[in-house]
């Protein structure tokens, strides 16, 4: 039995650090949760009928800072940790994949924390898919984002190589089927803080927002809203 009700929450301006012990928080009662639903169907067959995990879609920005996944090089981040206070921006290493980028205001940041069992089995497809709801966004704004081979995220004029500019960033976790961290879309971000790193372990290529491309700000709780309507029709959620 498949739940397809998702929980939406909006966190605001939240420091990273605690948006990461929240994140946790939820991923790791969700992964108990399937545990003990696991082991109540092996324990007796047919008793766990009602019982489903929970689904969220988390949306937040952060205030700066740069994060490190796994495979990342901590030599990506160029400053020290004077240039860091410099910046008013901190800087921590993290669970997920991928290497080093950075949050801002201005930023929308979405943390799905899924049960894919509830959906599908499919880390690649989740990627894709995610990477599907950020395109069609930003069609509707006039802009093609398009998919780099071999890399995850946005990008637009990722045919032409030296015109290639990334604008959505991704980076997650996932254990039991169950996903946590997720994507970073440039909406009004100040790119500037990009010149401090190697942005996800790529010297060659650009990073841009929405206000670049367009030549101005835009609305980014329409963004926000636009966003959460396609993650949800693609996944084919019940969003409450």
């Amino acid at each position: 039995m498949k739940n397809k009700q998702v929980i939406l929450q909006d966190w605001g301006l939240i420091d990273y650090k605690q948006a990461w012990q929240k994140q946790e928080e939820v991923f790791a009662k969700t992964v108990q949760t399937k545990i003990e639903i696991r082991n109540k169907e092996t324990e007796l067959p047919g008793s766990t009928a009602n019982l489903l995990t929970p689904n969220y879609l988390v949306f937040c920005e952060h205030p700066h800072v740069y994060t490190l996944g796994k495979s990342g090089k901590p030599e990506h981040l160029l400053l020290d940790e004077q240039g860091l206070q410099d910046k008013q921006a901190t800087y921590y290493p993290i669970n997920r994949g991928g290497d080093i980028t950075y949050h801002g205001p201005g930023q929308i940041v979405c943390y799905p924390i899924l049960d894919l069992d509830n959906f599908f089995t499919d880390i690649h497809l989740y990627l894709r898919t995610l990477e599907e709801a950020v395109i069609l966004t930003m069609a509707q704004y006039g802009l093609k984002g398009e998919r780099y081979e071999g890399y995850t995220g946005v990008w637009l004029d990722a045919g032409i190589p030296a015109r290639a500019r990334k604008i959505c960033a991704m980076g997650v976790r996932c254990s039991r089927w169950v996903t946590m961290h997720g994507l970073a879309f440039n909406v009004n971000t100040n790119l500037d803080y990009f010149k401090n790193i190697v942005p996800c372990g790529i010297d060659d290529k650009a990073v841009t927002s929405m206000q670049a491309e367009l030549g101005q700000p835009v609305n980014i709780n329409e963004i926000k809203k636009t966003l959460q309507h396609h993650i949800s029709v693609l996944f084919e959620m019940d969003v409450v």
